[in-house]
């Protein structure tokens, strides 16, 4: 029995297999019991021997016990069990065509040894959709689930515990519960960004590929070493005669949202870095742009046309990180904290600054203000005002269009904080950390940034990626045109573990429409994930035909 679910468990996970045949034997943890209904049944034993044997399944009917666990789960497509037990209820689930995967955590090496010399596990363990976690540390679980999870296509995640295997080993499973809960927070926090823009940013990157220029792309870098960063909280107003002090000495790298304060403060930065998908980001550009522009390639076209010369990067998206990879390589700036300041300081690290100096970076809303002076808001509220609705109104209404406005007092000053700044801050804090640069907030109004640099910095990420390999000359309507047929190649959508069966070409081209797939979600909830796919598909090669023959006719 242990040699055929060894042989199943090898085409899924061979990496488990090598670790169950060198596991070596330990006192027992379990012994077997017969349901009426003739299944074995697991039963944990006791340490002392002082109590009787715990049956983790029924003893009556064990598969219509399986049956009533999966009565919680409706439309959710990826569940996670919490004890392999018999595996009665995730034979169950993996029978129901509408789960994408099964997340299986357990701990104790002999003791899954024990099960796979008993029962067969095969219909478990030879399925792409199961994956089974023994032992696994908690930030190993979390990345299985990022990795793993996608709601676009698996809709909810359960998570369904073996309660009688979970209470002889609490601490371990809670443990993983928290790195569950935590890692399905981070999903549900970049899905949400995806539902949200998902399509403007497969409009934007094919509009802004047709209008490359390729020798801007090509450059040279900037040598940097000191490299101010300026953010557009209001504690920027109170750093600029600092900024002023040290202008000569340092490379002054400007957020898209700060610009404007800096021009009116007489600052004109070497280089400003904008990401934000929206349209508009180009009103930070109504006082002009002398300087260099690097942006998301996921960014609007408009605001790219600001710069004579723009300098597109590739950030998160994957449609990105495919352009650069067969099209034209792109430096690569990690995006993934979700602002402005947290790209430009992975960009100050990738181009060799030594030291990194935050300044305006509020992750808050210092003393009820939302942005510096000279920022986009202002103006824009003067122009709007009314005697009914005054300025001060519509920056108040701008400033408590949150719900989740949280009041924070630190020494003789107070700020507001929202759930979605606190993530901010917690993500730059995260990544400053374990950047080469070292980087220093400068003092301010807003909330605290506490950085916890590693001992052993490591060197910078690069720019570029190293697997290029697209080919030389081509033109962007021939990439696109290219990209069009292999999603037209993708094979149907029709079982669980779709992205497990595709070749590595046709992954990367399948992971470009998922950004698509949650915004089609979002749009149409009752969908599921066949349909949400062929709707993205259809979708995405109209969008670029559209373009390119309206590109074609200017």
């Amino acid at each position: 029995m242990l040699e055929q679910n060894l042989i199943a468990l090898s085409r899924t996970n061979p990496e488990l297999r090598d670790r169950l045949i060198a596991a070596k034997t330990s006192a027992p943890c379990y012994t077997f019991l017969s349901s009426r209904s003739g299944q074995l049944i697991p039963a944990w034993r006791s340490k002392t021997g002082s109590a009787p044997p715990r049956a983790l399944h029924s003893l009556v009917d064990p598969k219509r016990e399986a049956e009533r666990l999966l009565s919680v789960c409706k439309d959710e497509g990826f569940l996670v069990f919490l004890g392999l037990g018999g595996g009665f209820a995730i034979e169950s689930a993996l029978m129901r065509p509408n789960i994408e995967r099964v997340l299986v955590i357990d701990y104790g090496i002999s003791s899954i040894v024990e099960l796979f010399s008993a029962r067969d596990y095969t219909e478990i363990l030879g399925d792409p959709r199961a994956l089974l976690l023994v032992d696994a540390p908690a930030p190993l679980i979390a990345q299985t689930i990022l990795d793993e999870y996608n709601p676009a296509l698996a809709g909810g995640v359960r998570v369904l515990p073996l309660r009688s295997r979970t209470e002889f080993d609490t601490a371990r499973f809670n443990a993983a519960l928290d790195a569950i809960q935590r890692a399905i927070k981070l999903v549900s926090n970049d899905y949400s960004a995806q539902a949200f823009f998902g399509m403007r940013w497969f409009s934007n990157i094919v509009r802004n590929i047709l209008n490359i220029d390729i020798d801007a792309q090509d450059a040279p870098f900037p040598v940097v070493k000191h490299v101010s960063i300026a953010a557009a909280g209001p504690s920027l107003d109170i750093q600029l005669p600092r900024l002023l002090e040290t202008r000569n000495n340092t490379f002054l790298m400007a957020t898209d949202t700060s610009l404007p304060a800096l021009l009116q403060a007489s600052l004109t930065p070497d280089a400003v870095v904008s990401i934000d998908c929206q349209h508009i980001s180009y009103l930070h550009f109504m006082l002009g742009l002398p300087c260099p522009l690097y942006l998301d390639l996921a960014s609007p076209p408009l605001v790219a046309s600001r710069s004579p010369r723009p300098r597109f990067f590739s950030s998160s998206h994957p449609l990105t990180r495919y352009v650069s990879h067969k099209w034209h390589p792109l430096p690569a700036v990690d995006t993934s904290g979700g602002n402005v300041t947290y790209a430009a300081m992975s960009l100050a690290d990738s181009l060799g600054a030594e030291v990194i100096t935050l300044y305006g970076a509020d992750f808050a809303y210092p003393l009820g203000r939302a942005y510096a002076q000279g920022t986009y808001v202002n103006p824009s509220f003067e122009r709007r005002q009314t005697r009914l609705a005054p300025y001060e109104s519509l920056a108040s209404a701008f400033l408590y269009r949150s719900a989740a406005l949280k009041r924070v007092y630190q020494k003789n000053s107070w700020y507001y904080e929202t759930p979605l700044l606190a993530m901010y801050r917690t993500r730059l804090e995260a990544k400053a950390g374990t950047l080469h640069a070292t980087v220093e907030p400068a003092d301010g109004l807003g909330a605290p940034i506490e950085i916890r640099q590693t001992a052993q910095r490591p060197k910078p990420a690069p720019l570029f990626e190293s697997n290029h390999a697209a080919p030389v000359g081509l033109s962007a309507a021939a990439f696109l045109a290219d990209y069009c047929e292999r999603i037209n190649a993708l094979p149907r959508l029709n079982s669980g573990a779709y992205i497990k069966r595709l070749d590595a070409e046709s992954q990367l081209v399948f992971a470009t429409l998922l950004p698509l797939a949650a915004a089609f979600k979002r749009r149409n909830p009752q969908l599921h994930g066949a349909e949400i796919i062929e709707q993205s598909r259809v979708w995405s090669v109209s969008e670029i035909e559209r373009v390119c023959l309206s590109s074609a006719h200017q």
